[in-house]
């Protein structure tokens, strides 16, 4: 089995999460400079907005190979953002939110790397089956989009890497030192961090939300619109009509219909907390401060290693 150091050209096994509107370039450049991977979220961008934040990465950084982008399938641009990438010298893609043969064996093709992220062991079979490189198991504790079994984290990542051979990324809850400990106690060879991030000094996060996540409680997150996609949100205004209406039993189109246009927008990247959409894990609450990448990263990592020698 190859290590996911050796698959991906990192110095420690943490991937920085391509979330909607706060993973931009300046902070996948940070990323990749602290010796993780810095992942471009390419769901919230048009391509030539995606071409923007690439080549700013890429400035940013003396180490572009560190440098993937995150394409969540369901998009209709998603071709063109791939092509995009390519064209740019990218070549490690992370896919979600569709079917992995779609494009894997394309990008492969090209001399991509392909990971994608999956919620269940099923899912996780068929991601081997269709070529991908490495799969990360997403659980339940996760934000923004997430799986309808609802399986957590604890309970997901032994059951993947039981059921597939190759690399198995471990996402959903790890917020330090401990939760990566734990995910590799499970059996997985690196995690996905994105809840710490957008509390980074580099995200894209309006100074509101960060402000929200530092000042969270255990109970502030909750996942709604079950009946639509899944996605866990920071309790606001916004949720508790969300929650209103599906404790009324409204139906898809009338939640569609509350959702809108621009909400994830409105709220991550505009700052409004009112009625903005506000995508975050579970674990926000253990994030108490706003950092750079290069702490982040630094106290995960020396955290961890104190926890592997008995300190």
């Amino acid at each position: 089995m190859k290590n996911i150091t050796n698959l991906l050209p990192i110095k420690y096994p943490i991937i920085q999460a391509g979330m909607v509107w706060v993973s931009g370039g300046k902070l996948a450049a940070a990323s990749a400079n602290a010796g993780i991977l810095g992942v471009i979220g390419a769901g919230s961008m048009k391509p030539e907005l995606l071409k923007e934040h690439i080549l700013k990465a890429q400035s940013l950084t003396k180490h572009p190979e560190r440098l993937a982008v995150n394409v969540p399938l369901l998009y209709e641009k998603s071709l063109e953002q791939f092509q995009m990438a390519l064209d740019l010298g990218i070549k490690i893609f992370i896919t979600s939110a569709g079917s992995p043969k779609t494009y894997t064996s394309w990008l492969k093709s090209c001399g991509a790397i392909v990971i994608h992220v999956t919620s269940s062991p099923e899912l996780a079979r068929k991601c081997e089956a269709a070529g991908c490189d490495a799969i990360i198991a997403e659980g339940f504790e996760a934000g923004g989009h997430n799986g309808r079994d609802e399986l957590t984290t604890m309970v997901l990542i032994p059951q993947v890497t039981d059921a597939v051979k190759i690399p198995v990324i471990a996402a959903g809850g790890i917020i330090d030192g401990r939760g990566m400990a734990a995910a590799f106690c499970l059996g997985a060879q690196g995690v996905q961090m994105g809840t710490r991030f957008v509390a980074s000094l580099e995200s894209s996060a309006h100074e509101n939300f960060r402000k929200a996540i530092i000042h969270s409680t255990p109970s502030s997150t909750m996942l709604v619109m079950k009946k639509h996609v899944p996605v866990r949100l920071l309790k606001n205004k916004f949720y508790e009509g969300i929650k209103k209406l599906e404790d009324e039993g409204a139906s898809e189109e009338k939640l569609i219909q509350e959702l809108g246009k621009g909400r994830a927008r409105q709220g991550m990247l505009e700052g409004n907390l009112e009625e903005g959409e506000l995508e975050i894990g579970q674990g926000c609450s253990m994030v108490r401060k706003v950092q750079s990448v290069e702490e982040i990263v630094n106290e995960v990592v020396n955290d961890y290693q104190k926890i592997i020698k008995g300190a």
